[in-house]
């Protein structure tokens, strides 16, 4: 019998895997929503049905907290139960009889980090030209493309990313070889079956957009427009210009010919999208702010932005985020003028401050990134707290996502996206030790069966196994 039979035999079904175990009902799994009750429209043809799974009411006490908006509490204790926070409080604070309680002493609650630049599922483990579907590069501007019809459910990364970084929720993103990409699309990190399954419900649609390098580079080699970073521009301009007038056409009430890429701009336009830019230079970022004046819409991030320490004023006066690496740098010339300081001068500055990973295995370790962007700072001069620190990887880009009234810090009624540390998260010794997702248990270090594995990591029947 194979490996992946005796599994599903041993009676632990791989949506169960990640269920919460002191529950007796049956673990709902993330697409277990009938197809009647899930509503279809032509702004959301492909909607969410995640649901959480179980959860058991719990208290964290005598425990570090870092409440993700830049509050600490000594020896505190956080509450949640039915899949929500329902209190964050001091060591006197009074716990429910009915509450699982943990005593936390000498460890950290955090909530949980968020990914605003992935691509896990679109570029999965392993990497191998089948599964490179992130990057639709026959076009300078494919809006048209989403890249939730690429994700991969089964990609190992997900489970990783939960596990070791205490990743709840990410952003994946279409890749950067394009002006316009595509949507992107966030998730909650959770087993599902599909990825509707997967979709945090309520979030935002992305527009992922690119600057400088990439567009030129890939579609200069082959002779097309653009070549320069002018030409970039230009086919920006112009194609802003044809989504003005479809969104004209479409708010007539009159006929028109429906356009998916249209669809997708003119909701940008709307206001009901979100711009998700990759950016690396200053001159391209005050550039691309003033193009988005010019056509009527907000660029919410600027994604890797090594020179935004140039323009913090000018990023903070705009309200935009910089999603930044710690120490990324050198790898192509536009990504030469980087600093290590990078965001700590843009949090000194008061602009919003992201740590993001844009790959498989730095989401893994978002918190190791936070501290080395801290330890830069203070070196610098600039006193920068831990929790300010924490900010950056929960409740900053959350609200660069649009779901920071959802997730992204501990306050009673936002989702129990939470982590308990084994210590300070901003140690490179600290590591994840439980993982609750909307309340639900999903990863423990201390037991075997609370640890995800994807369907595609059991393995393959071998030879004279039951096929």
């Amino acid at each position: 019998m194979s490996i992946k039979i005796k599994a599903l035999l041993a009676g632990l079904p791989l949506m169960a895997l990640m269920a919460c175990a002191n529950t007796a009902e049956a673990p709902k799994t993330a697409s277990s929503q009938p197809a009647e009750k899930v509503v279809h429209s032509d702004k959301n043809p492909y909607p969410s049905t995640y649901k959480p799974y179980p959860g058991a009411p719990t208290a964290i006490r005598n425990v570090t907290i870092f409440d993700g908006e830049g509050g600490k509490i000594d020896n505190g204790v956080v509450f949640f139960a039915n899949g929500k926070i329902t209190g964050v409080g001091g060591a006197d604070t009074a716990i429910p009889g009915d509450m699982t309680v943990l005593d936390g002493t000498g460890k950290f609650v955090t909530p949980g980090i968020i990914d605003i630049h992935s691509h896990l599922g679109d570029y999965p483990s392993p990497q191998v030209d089948a599964h490179s579907d992130g990057n639709e590069a026959t076009a300078p501007t494919t809006p048209e493309v989403w890249a939730e019809h690429s994700v991969w459910p089964q990609d190992p990364g997900f489970a990783r990313a939960l596990a070791n970084g205490g990743v709840t929720a990410l952003q994946i993103l279409p890749g950067s070889a394009n002006l316009m990409g595509g949507r992107s699309v966030v998730l909650k990190n959770v087993y599902a079956r599909t990825v509707q399954g997967m979709k945090f419900p309520g979030a935002p649609y992305g527009l992922k957009m690119a600057c400088g390098e990439n567009p030129k580079r890939v579609y200069g080699s082959r002779g097309r427009m653009p070549s320069t970073r002018m030409g970039n521009l230009a086919v920006n301009r112009q194609t802003w210009i044809k989504a003005q007038e479809y969104k004209k056409k479409r708010d007539s009430g009159k006929e028109y010919t429906r356009d998916v890429g249209m669809d997708t701009l003119a909701g940008v336009l709307d206001g009901d999208i979100m711009i998700q830019n990759h950016c690396y230079r200053a001159d391209e970022m005050a550039i691309v702010i003033d193009m988005a004046k010019e056509f009527g819409y907000k660029v919410s991030t600027f994604h890797h932005a090594v020179e935004s320490y140039k323009i913090a004023d000018l990023l903070r006066d705009n309200g935009i985020c910089s999603a930044v690496w710690a120490d990324w740098w050198g790898f192509k010339m536009e990504a030469y003028d980087a600093i290590p300081e990078n965001a700590a001068i843009l949090h000194n500055a008061g602009a919003c401050t992201i740590i993001h990973s844009d790959d498989e295995n730095q989401i893994q370790r978002l918190n190791q990134e936070a501290a080395k962007a801290l330890s830069n700072g203070r070196r610098m001069g600039f006193k920068i707290s831990d929790a300010d620190a924490i900010r950056w990887m929960t409740y900053n880009p959350a609200k660069a996502l649009g779901i920071d009234a959802m997730t992204g810090s501990l306050k009673a009624g936002k989702m129990a996206d939470v982590v308990l540390w084994n210590g300070n998260p901003l140690s490179v010794y600290s590591r994840p030790e439980k993982v609750w997702v909307d309340g639900a248990l999903l990863f423990d270090s201390r037991d075997p069966k609370l640890r995800p594995v994807s369907d595609f990591e059991l393995g393959q029947p071998g030879e004279g196994d039951v096929k």
